[in-house]
């Protein structure tokens, strides 16, 4: 398992983003992690999980495994637990894409669909945690991965903090991270404050997310934002947040495909709205990577979909010109 889950996750490609910047007067760059194996930044969280469960017995033969998921986390599992023979269990809620559900049963992940959402918060994600620990408890030999506590999750993304920093060559001022677990944002700034790296960790969080003590509201895009606090979050991960809507991940992430080709998720399109938003605060010359976490495939039917956004969000094309500067999408959003 050691070397083939190793062989495929991590690594991915760092490239220069040089025409959506335009003119700015930053270097910004993309680690490009839907180039995982399982087709994102998730895979890398599932691989440690798993190893870690491993190491310490929690997994043996015949081990369910069961996860709440939206889908890239899901995903990641499924492919580990395929490759390692085990069952796995995922739950999922109505905003889970088709194209994320199919890949889980490609994977032969089990689907489990909570159709109700919490009856006090009105959200989906702590209805899918309160399913998996009654199936874990109703399940023997059964593991819960629990990727919003996991402290394998965090350390997952001391790799990934590491493999940016060496293929920069050390040349780095500003990472820009999309926070749901927060594993991400807290494994890059674990890696960068343990060797006192002078590197400033920006948070992307969704307007509606609760991560920083925003107030609730219903939110679109799965796999950003959290409406509960994750217990790997704690205060001071981030020098600096940048909070984006549901329509500035679609306007990001179409300006990314239109400008650079690069067909992405969600999150990352919220990353490089949130870029946009503050680069004129940062010093001049600034070195920025941001962290896209995903491909777009799997946002077809929903931020690619023009037919899907004009039903949520009206008639917004204009946002996304080519002849648009993309300033003017921020002030009109």
């Amino acid at each position: 398992m050691e070397r083939r889950i190793l062989s495929c996750i991590g690594n991915t490609a760092l490239i220069r983003l040089s025409k959506i910047a335009g003119d700015s007067r930053l270097r910004l760059y993309a680690k490009l992690e839907g180039l995982n194996l399982g087709g994102s930044i998730k895979d890398r969280a599932a691989k440690e999980i798993i190893r870690d469960a491993l190491d310490r017995g929690k997994i043996r033969a015949g081990t369910v495994v069961i996860e709440s998921s939206s889908g890239n986390m899901g995903i990641g599992l499924a492919q580990v637990c395929a490759y390692l023979g085990l069952r796995f269990i995922c739950v999922v809620d109505p905003k889970t894409t088709r194209q994320n559900i199919e890949i889980l049963k490609a994977y032969g992940a089990e689907i489990d669909l909570v159709e109700r959402p919490d009856p006090s918060t009105g959200e989906y994600l702590r209805a899918r945690l309160d399913r998996v620990k009654a199936v874990v408890e109703s399940t023997p030999n059964s593991f819960w991965p629990d990727q919003y506590s996991n402290v394998s999750n965090a350390k997952a993304h001391h790799q990934t903090m590491h493999e940016i920093v060496e293929q920069l060559e050390g040349r780095l001022d500003y990472v820009f991270c999309a926070t749901s677990t927060c594993g991400t944002m807290r494994g890059c700034a674990e890696y960068l404050r343990e060797r006192d790296l002078p590197v400033k960790v920006v948070a992307v969080d969704a307007v509606g997310s609760v991560i920083f003590g925003g107030e609730p509201a219903k939110r679109l895009i799965p796999g950003h934002g959290a409406a509960v606090r994750p217990k790997l979050f704690e205060p001071g991960l981030a020098d600096r947040l940048v909070t984006v809507t549901d329509l500035d991940c679609i306007i990001g992430c179409r300006r990314l495909v239109k400008t650079e080709a690069i067909l992405a998720g969600g999150s990352s399109g919220a990353i490089i709205m949130a870029i946009e938003k503050i680069k004129e605060e940062l010093p001049s010359g600034s070195v920025c990577v941001a962290v896209l976490p995903d491909r777009g495939e799997r946002y077809l039917d929903t931020i690619y979909s023009d037919e899907w956004v004009a039903e949520h969000f009206g008639d917004v094309s204009h946002f996304w010109c080519a002849d648009r500067p993309i300033e003017m999408c921020l002030t009109a959003v």
